[in-house]
């Protein structure tokens, strides 16, 4: 199973558990999976519980080490500006991420995170990858949201 397919099972468990499907996970510079996650904001009361620092912190206690050199994150959502600053600070080689986030992305929209100055790391960023799969769990999740507290 490739990495994006990967982020995308995450993210449809994440979806079956009420968060808002977003998966990632961290590959070593080896091809190892070295950490899965989706979204665990609802879960875990914390507002900061987004797949990307979930698989981020998770791969770090893996390796022992605070920075993911030569290591890739693939992601269903453009990281919103506080996860591209977190794969920034990790020292990620390169994101890879879906579904792009006009609303909320910090990427290619919104703060552009790696654009600004005070980046000190820019990784490789490769959007649009599995795009269509990643837009259809988002819409399909809030579609069924709206409906639940809109009932016929």
């Amino acid at each position: 199973m490739d990495p994006m397919e990967q982020a995308l099972a995450e993210a449809c468990a994440a979806a079956a558990r009420g968060e808002v499907p977003v998966g990632a996970v961290v590959i070593a510079p080896d091809g190892r999976v070295l950490a899965r996650a989706g979204n665990q904001v609802e879960a875990d009361n914390d507002a900061s519980a987004h797949a990307e620092l979930l698989a981020l912190r998770a791969a770090a206690a893996r390796l022992g080490t605070p920075r993911l050199v030569g290591c890739d994150l693939f992601v269903t959502l453009e990281p919103c500006p506080m996860c591209a600053q977190a794969a920034s600070l990790f020292r990620i080689r390169r994101v890879v991420f879906g579904a792009y986030d006009p609303k909320g992305g910090g990427v290619e929209h919104g703060a552009r995170v790696f654009a600004a100055a005070s980046c000190h790391h820019r990784p490789e960023v490769v959007g649009g990858v599995r795009e269509r799969e990643a837009q259809t769990l988002l819409r399909d999740f809030f579609a069924a949201r709206r409906g639940a507290e809109n009932p016929a």
